[in-house]
């Protein structure tokens, strides 16, 4: 009896644990709840450092990272225009520096197209001097004789080496036409402005707003070195600098002077506007007087043969049989 009751101890204890309503749904629920809890908090990152890393991050979006500008664009423009420039370059320390500051000027005067420097144009002289050359050699030189290559290849080297010049020339023309024709233009606007109360710099870049032009970006950049600190005599005295042109060296002359006496900027540009006006007039005038004894050359070397073309090739044959049969009729008349 007591080895049995001793045997059913654990027996009765096993059925009272299955018994427990601890097992019951309810129950088991709860407590799969709080073992999730528990894993969740173990795992989960303190407070304290997540804020740190939200902080971290909202700095970040604010703080855009500047990129490079030269990792933008296209592989052309990133590899392989700064390896021509380079080649360009090194060819345009070849050439004697003597007119390099002429060229630079003339540069400056064309708006510095493709941002070219001196070094940049001379080896691009070079190259046009040694390209045209070499490709007239290889394609229809050799098969002509030896002097008259020579004397072609030569002639196409000299051609190339003066075309990036006369290109050069033709842009500084253009530019400066294109100011000296928008000036008086401006200066209306400019005046308009000044007198609605616009400050000076403010009516400049009302300007820029309403026109896209040579002129109108050399206002631009005359106002942001006005901006960064620099004298407006200055700046204005920069620009004419960069322009060449002499309706605009007047129209800064009389600006800087008028500032220095006190004279209202207002009433300098009405007069200036009117003044520029006059002389754009007067240009016009000049280049009509002008058309007249230009058109002579074409005239003569090429409407006046078509004329004479047109009304006598139908006589011509009449002509010929005519002078013809006068010949014969003198050869057949007998001597006395």
């Amino acid at each position: 009896m007591s080895t049995l009751g001793e045997a059913g101890v654990p027996n009765l204890l096993l059925a009272a644990l299955l018994d427990w309503p601890i097992w019951s749904p309810l129950v088991f629920g709860l407590l799969v709840g709080l073992a999730v809890l528990f894993v969740w908090m173990a795992f989960a990152p303190a407070s304290a450092k997540q804020a740190v890393e939200q902080r971290a991050e909202g700095y970040l979006k604010r703080a855009a990272i500047p990129s490079d500008p030269r990792l933008e664009g296209s592989f052309i423009s990133r590899v392989i225009v700064p390896f021509l420039r380079g080649i360009l370059r090194f060819l345009g320390r070849l050439l004697p520096g003597r007119n390099v500051e002429a060229t630079r000027k003339m540069l400056i005067y064309a708006g510095e197209p493709g941002g070219l420097t001196p070094l940049d144009f001379f080896g691009l002289q070079i190259l046009m001097i040694a390209l045209p050359a070499v490709i007239y050699l290889l394609a229809v030189g050799l098969k002509q004789p030896l002097t008259l290559a020579l004397r072609n290849t030569l002639l196409i080297a000299i051609l190339g080496f003066m075309l990036p010049r006369f290109w050069l020339r033709s842009r500084v023309r253009q530019r400066q036409h294109e100011i000296a024709r928008a000036l008086p233009d401006a200066l209306d606007m400019m005046t308009i402005g000044v007198e609605a109360g616009l400050a000076f710099e403010s009516a400049m870049l009302r300007v820029g707003e309403q026109w896209h032009n040579a002129l109108t970006r050399e206002f631009e950049r005359a106002v942001a070195e006005m901006r960064v600190g620099t004298p407006r005599d200055l700046a204005l005295q920069r620009m004419v600098e960069r322009t060449g042109v002499p309706d605009l060296e007047t129209f800064v002359a009389v600006l800087v002077q008028s500032n220095q006496l006190g004279v209202p900027i207002s009433q300098v540009l009405h007069a200036q506007a009117a003044e520029m006006r006059l002389k754009r007039r007067q240009r016009a005038e000049e280049l009509a007087r002008q058309a007249g004894v230009k058109m002579v050359f074409p005239l003569i070397f090429f409407i006046f043969p078509a004329m004479i073309v047109v009304m006598l090739g139908p006589a011509i044959p009449i002509i010929a049989e005519f002078l013809a049969s006068m010949r014969t009729s003198v050869t057949s008349f007998p001597l006395q």
